[in-house]
């Protein structure tokens, strides 16, 4: 069960490591909002897994979307500040000692799952985007920066949960039948 677990987190990893570099860093919505779908994978580790796993997997994701986007440790910093914040974001949202060792889910518990959604990807883009910009010269173009690009990712990480949940329902009714 374990093995099987690893294995689907390498293939989920590589995949958004694909999609983000291949398709989502060339989308750009008003000029101003770039999707952000790679941190979907740090949403998705189990509730309650070991805080230095969650900060180094963080920490690996944002060093390879570097590497891909020649970005000089942006996304390493704000990927590994989210894989602190992981654990104990959960133990705000999640009542941990029910769902330990699951992975966040819209299943678990529809609300939780949104505010744990937003709370991360707020911290993600607000982080990076400052980083990214490096000053507040133009505060109003980062503020709308953030919040577009905000929006956009957390509605496509929502749509990812969807879309897998809805698999995940339609493939249990049909043995079900």
């Amino acid at each position: 069960m374990l093995k099987s677990n690893a294995v689907r987190y390498t293939f989920m990893f590589v995949l958004l490591v694909l999609l983000q570099v291949l398709v989502f860093n060339r989308i750009t919505f008003l000029y101003y909002a770039v999707p952000f779908a790679y941190i979907y994978f740090i949403i998705k580790l189990p509730i309650g897994t070991n805080r230095n796993i969650t900060t180094l997997l963080g920490f690996l994701l944002g060093f390879t979307i570097d590497i891909f986007t020649n970005t000089p440790g942006i996304n390493a910093a704000t990927t590994t500040l989210i894989g602190f914040l992981c654990i104990p974001i959960q133990k705000l949202i999640f009542a941990t000692d029910d769902y330990n060792g699951q992975a966040p889910a819209m299943s678990i518990h529809v609300g939780a799952f949104v505010k744990y959604t937003i709370f991360l990807t707020l911290v993600h883009h607000i982080v990076l985007m400052s980083l990214e910009s490096f000053s507040c010269f133009n505060i109003e173009l980062l503020l709308i920066r953030i919040f577009a690009s905000f929006l956009i990712t957390t509605a496509l990480i929502l749509a990812f949960e969807g879309l897998f949940r809805k698999k995940k329902q339609k493939s249990s009714w049909q043995k079900t039948a």
